[in-house]
């Protein structure tokens, strides 16, 4: 463990690498069902406009998943009795996380991965409405993957009207 100058708290590396670990890992089980679609059935779909280019998905996603590990170490070394039931709710959305990679890439069903997409936004929400009295810090790092999530949830669902 290492102090932080002038501040009261520890870091306990372990807990930050797992929690960090955890979400990539999620990420790198999503890219199993992700990375074999991209170059044939995804590049089959009709996609708008406003649809990134590949490219930017692997960055994106890297960077959302180290907050969100961040995110994770702060409510799980807290104090709080909350932090318990928060943990509950950020592997349920973690879940359906992967989840929305595998109906989308590996099943190659865009519909079934919208409503998937719909629950993994709620329970986002509902991970930082819980996480808010744990540590307001934690609640405000899933803010860029709600945002992301967002726009994806649209993206998806356009991608469903024009297919």
């Amino acid at each position: 463990m290492a102090k932080r100058r002038n501040n009261a708290f520890l870091i306990d590396w372990t807990k930050l690498v797992l929690g960090i670990g955890l979400c990539l890992g999620a990420g790198a089980l999503g890219s199993v069902f992700t990375t074999p679609a991209i170059a044939g059935w995804y590049q089959g779909l009709v996609k708008p406009a406003f649809n990134p280019p590949d490219w930017i998905f692997g960055p994106v996603w890297t960077t959302l998943f180290i907050l969100m590990g961040i995110a994770l170490y702060l409510v799980w070394t807290s104090n709080s009795q909350k932090r318990v039931a928060a943990q509950k709710i950020f592997y349920t959305q973690l879940g359906f996380n992967v989840t929305w990679s595998y109906l989308f890439f590996g099943f190659h069903n865009p519909t079934l991965a919208l409503l998937d997409i719909a629950a993994l936004w709620i329970a986002i929400f509902l991970t930082i409405r819980a996480f808010v009295p744990i540590s307001k810090t934690a609640a405000y790092l899933l803010f860029p993957y709600l945002v992301w999530v967002s726009f994806a949830a649209v993206l998806n669902a356009t991608i469903v009207l024009l297919n």
